[in-house]
């Protein structure tokens, strides 16, 4: 049997009875193999590491992984086969008719020297001493393919909905919020010449793309983005990592706040909804041994309409609440942690937008509600505690007002005589969509 469910799901039986030539073995991956329906006599070869090593008196059991499956493959051999080197971590090729035939040790592996054990579920701290093993694992294994699979679901749904993609510069001169946790960009061998920059000016790694997609929303409707992003933020929590991805969009002609919230609710269930679906083994390991319930929560969520309340609004929940809070809520005040999840567990574990925050809270370049001066048209959305910036700003309001805040964009201001629309648009990074479909461990991997 070729197959932990067998390859016949994989390879039936072992057999030493010599076989009459046939065409190449045909390669395919684990996941592959698991799936197949019929063996037809078929020649394959599935190449991987070893999970474990079971020797019998006249059998020999091998469990092969190639990371495109959380559930490895079983190879069912001839005692014979046996041999040192078919140990824990090694990698192997393995060929056959779908009755074994050939196993090939390709690279040796020390068992006694390996710091990952067969049967050991090591603690996540242990796996950040050995990066370079720890994706051999079936938490981090099932991480990054969620993480794949999140991110293939993200272009696939603004490809569908007919947005652009548009790759923002990683290194740029602009500071897109003004807060200066930035990590500058010198060469290696920079010449200490005073006041002298590789690109004539000072460049840093960039912290948004916003700026660029507002400028692209005037020539292309609809424009998004995905790469990464970094912020020099000296801090060690899982809310604030120096690099990450982050999803960002940019809309021309929106009528309402309504029409962006619908496309970030429509990103958000897409997303998870095709994860779910390609990744139904690794989720429901993360929510088996991480977080209990989860699964159901998040079908929860999707069977509902996102929830919308005001800032104002929010705050009246809070102060009406029985729970002793950390930090007191008060209109005027930011929204913090505690609050937010209090939020989320009141309107019954439904993704809330939070709409209308007070001027002072939010940056420089959000815009003014026209029925009122004192708050600006942006949201927040919350999901499980986990909290994604979303907001609406207007492109001609934001430079004229405060051009003085930018660093050395020099083109933006330049595009306002240029018909360039007023654009909305949203951000949300992936490791926050992460953290809500497989609870918080994609901070081990990122």
């Amino acid at each position: 049997m070729f197959g932990a469910r067998c390859l016949l799901r994989a390879l039936r039986s072992c057999s030493s009875v010599p076989c009459p030539r046939h065409k190449p073995s045909t390669k395919l991956s684990v996941r592959d193999a698991l799936g197949a329906q019929n063996a037809n006599g078929e020649r394959v070869k599935v190449q991987g590491w070893i999970r474990s090593v079971r020797s019998q008196k006249e059998v020999l059991f091998l469990h092969v992984n190639d990371g495109s499956s959380l559930e490895s493959l079983q190879v069912v051999a001839d005692s014979s086969f046996d041999s040192r080197e078919l140990a824990f971590g090694s990698s192997v090729e393995v060929q056959g008719q779908l009755v074994k035939k050939k196993i090939e040790v390709v690279g040796n592996c020390d068992v006694k020297a390996f710091p990952l054990k067969y049967k050991e579920r090591h603690p996540l701290e242990y796996l950040r001493q050995y990066p370079h093993l720890r994706c051999r694992t079936n938490v981090l294994g099932s991480i990054l393919r969620v993480r794949s699979e999140a991110t293939a679901a993200v272009h696939s749904f603004f490809k569908d909905s007919g947005f652009v993609h548009i790759h923002t510069p990683v290194i740029t001169s602009n500071d897109c919020e003004g807060a200066g946790e930035l990590f500058q960009v010198e060469p290696s061998s920079k010449i200490k010449v005073p006041d002298e920059n590789f690109f004539s000016v000072p460049a840093f790694l960039t912290v948004s793309g916003q700026l660029h997609l507002e400028v692209m929303s005037g020539a292309f409707t609809q424009v998004f983005t995905f790469g990464p992003t970094f912020r020099a933020e000296n801090s060690q929590t899982r809310r604030h990592l120096a690099e990450f991805y982050m999803v960002e969009a940019e809309i021309s002609f929106l009528e309402s706040l309504q029409d962006l919230m619908q496309v970030m609710e429509g990103l958000f269930k897409t997303a998870t909804r095709a994860v779910l679906a390609s990744c139904q083994e690794d989720v429901e390991l993360c929510h088996k041994f991480i977080a209990p319930g989860q699964k159901d929560r998040l079908e929860h969520m999707l069977k509902h309409n996102f929830l919308v309340i005001s800032y104002t609004e929010a705050v009246e929940i809070l102060k009406q609440a029985s729970e002793n809070f950390t930090f007191t809520p008060e209109w005027g005040a930011d929204l913090h942690t505690e609050h937010e999840k209090y939020l989320v567990k009141h309107c019954g574990d439904i993704p809330v937008f939070v709409i209308n925050y007070p001027l002072s809270l939010k940056p420089f370049y959000m815009r003014d509600n026209e029925d009122g001066p004192r708050y600006f048209v942006l949201f927040d959305a919350m999901v499980n505690g986990i909290i994604s910036l979303i907001s609406l700003s207007d492109v001609s309001l934001l430079v004229y007002r405060n051009a003085v805040n930018f660093c050395v964009l020099i083109f933006y201001p330049a595009t306002l005589p240029n018909s360039l629309m007023s654009s909305n648009g949203f951000l949300v990074a992936l490791k926050d969509f992460l953290a809500i479909v497989s609870c918080h461990l994609q901070t081990v991997v990122v």
